[in-house]
This record gives structure tokens, sequence and C-alpha cells, in this order.
């Protein structure tokens, strides 16, 4: 393969720590998120999508597309959520073919009991490890790069 560029030893050691970085504080907060309240990672994202609407409620093809997830395996997990009784499930009136995932009361207690000691563990483990700069310029360089993996969209 001529012509690729390869990574530097610097860029390689940077983007091998930036991957045992997400899938090392994923697993973390995974395992914190089930010992102390019950929910998973992933729970815990669609309760924090839910609750940041106004009326806890969105559409599933919304919630699949801000989560990053296949609508399948979205559905799956409301599934999973619903026989917990953490959400339901709601046709849309306006169209027959969309549903929203609504929060319960469940839900939302499962939530406002895990978020406090969650956001502890996110101090612990990742902000308090950062120096003020650090987080001013940490912000817009992860904002940039997130916007570049959004700009190149799902394969084709």
């Amino acid at each position: 393969m001529t012509g690729t560029p390869w990574l530097s030893p610097d860029e390689q050691r940077l983007w091998r720590a930036w991957l045992a970085l997400g899938s090392g504080l994923s697993a973390a907060l995974h395992r914190d998120l089930q010992a102390d309240a019950g929910l998973s990672l992933p729970d815990f994202d669609v309760l924090v999508r839910l609750t940041d609407t106004e009326d806890g409620r969105v559409r599933v093809s919304e919630l699949a597309r801000v989560l990053g997830w296949e609508r399948s395996r979205l559905s799956h997990h409301v599934t999973r959520m619903e026989r917990r009784g953490l959400v339901a499930r709601d046709d849309c009136v306006d169209d027959g073919r969309g549903a929203f995932v609504v929060l319960t009361d469940s839900g939302r207690a499962a939530i406002e009991e895990a978020a406090p000691h969650h956001v502890r563990t996110v101090r612990r483990l990742f902000v308090d490890e950062l120096s003020a700069d650090e987080v001013a310029m940490l912000g817009p360089v992860l904002e940039r790069l997130l916007a570049r993996v959004a700009a190149d969209g799902p394969p084709a």
C-alpha cells in the first residue's frame, strides 16, 4: 500500500491511548452503574436522552439517531427496558408507522437515583484528572472531532 500516510509513533501512541480510554472508561462506567443502580450504561444513555426532553418522550427514529444506534438495536434494548418498567412505547397518532419511547415514573426514579453516583464516578475517572485549562482546550477539540465523525455519516 504505497502512499498510505501511516501514523507516526506519537500519533500511534495517542490513537491507542484514545481507544483504550474509550473502552476502559465505558467499561468502568457500566460496571459502576450496574453495581450502584442496576442500570447498564446503555440504559442510562436512553434515560438521559428521555429526561433531556420536556415531556420525557422521543420518537424511536430520533432516539436511535442521537444514540448512534441501529433501529433494531434500539428496539431490542427498549424491549428489555420496557420489561423492567423503565420506559414504555407509545404509538404516534400523526404517523401510523412511528412510535415514541416514553419515560415511565419508574424510569425517572431510576435515573434520579443513579445520577448523583454516576456524576461522582465521571468526576473521579475523568473530569477531576484535568486542569481547568485542559477542560477548556479539550472541549472544542472533542466537539470538532465529533462533528467530523458525524459529517462522515454512516457507511454506504
